[in-house]
């Protein structure tokens, strides 16, 4: 049975039900606490949660190992996959709708969510990140509609390498109602603007009242 997982909210308790639920899966190396400052310019109608990676790296977490270029074990990527699925339908009850907002390795764990279970989502916000390729995953494939996907990057980012980019390109042309936008001089970080474009992504297709 997978360990229960460590997240960290941005509401308490008793504020969070009723709200959309948005997920943060933190990149690798990185932290919750991290990418919870980082989209705190989300808006308050939306309840954020995020999951802490079981992987330790030095100190910071990831969800699972990869290499230089930027691959990883399938049965690894499986485990963490079924253990975020695990905990999310334990909240879900308590929200009109869930969606999932990745950054870098997080992107690739939200990617792979949305096609194992892609009833269970919303929407998906991949930033600065990358879709796994993986001969089982697409065998595995079968969207009953294309589920809306923002991908925000910066096309000069130095960490997610020329071919992952291309891959990852096809992977959401082919398969996602597809925004694409790019934010030169960003880097390897989600930026303010971008933020700001995830949140009118966000309230389109999740409809949360303004409050």
């Amino acid at each position: 049975m997978p360990r229960p997982l460590d997240v960290v909210w941005s509401d308490p308790e008793n504020e969070r039900p009723g709200k959309p639920l948005i997920v943060l899966l933190h990149g690798y190396g990185s932290s919750p606490e991290r990418i919870l400052a980082a989209a705190r310019g989300l808006p308050t109608e939306f309840t954020l949660a995020a999951p802490r990676g079981p992987l330790d790296v030095g100190g910071d977490h990831g969800w699972f190992l990869l290499d230089f270029f930027l691959a990883s074990d399938f049965a690894e990527v499986v485990e963490t996959t079924t253990a975020v699925q695990a905990w999310v339908d334990t909240v879900r009850a308590n929200h009109p709708s869930v969606a999932l907002l990745g950054f870098s390795q997080g992107m690739a764990l939200a990617s792979t969510l949305v096609r194992l279970t892609p009833h269970a989502y919303a929407a998906v916000v991949g930033l600065s990140g990358y879709v796994l390729e993986n001969e089982l995953l697409a065998l595995t494939e079968n969207f009953p509609e294309p589920p809306a996907f923002f991908w925000g990057r910066d096309v000069e980012d130095p960490v997610i390498n020329a071919d992952a980019v291309a891959s990852t390109s096809v992977w959401l042309d082919e398969h996602t109602r597809l925004t694409a936008r790019t934010y030169p001089g960003m880097g390897h970080r989600i930026g303010s603007r971008e933020i700001s474009d995830v949140a009118v992504f966000l309230r389109h297709y999740l409809r949360a009242p303004r409050v």
